[in-house]
């Protein structure tokens, strides 16, 4: 993915920069750096506010990494739904037998 996004022209660069997709242009290795930087910055803001906060308050949601070139963003989560639940209850205390 690198070698493509290095690969185009300066024009292709400019459209996609205009497009509001930096993620799809060139990071230099500062860029990815500083990424790096801002996401860890970001995860330790979040630790201290959950650590200075009452546990009965609303916590805070843990920050989104910055988009990296070529990275795909993770899958949210599944929820697990009460019918889910209790199957996994049962395969667990020896129903699927």
């Amino acid at each position: 993915m690198t070698e493509l996004r290095n690969s185009l022209s300066d024009e292709e660069m400019a459209e996609q920069a205009e497009a509001g997709e930096p993620e799809k242009g060139r990071w230099s290795q500062v860029e990815q750096l500083l990424a790096l930087i801002a996401d860890r910055v970001a995860r330790l803001e979040y630790v201290t506010i959950l650590a200075n906060s009452g546990s009965k308050g609303k916590k805070p949601t843990p920050p989104e990494p910055i988009a990296r070139p070529g990275a795909k963003a993770k899958r949210p989560k599944s929820k697990l739904s009460e019918s889910s639940a209790e199957t996994l209850f049962q395969l667990i205390n020896g129903g699927a037998a």
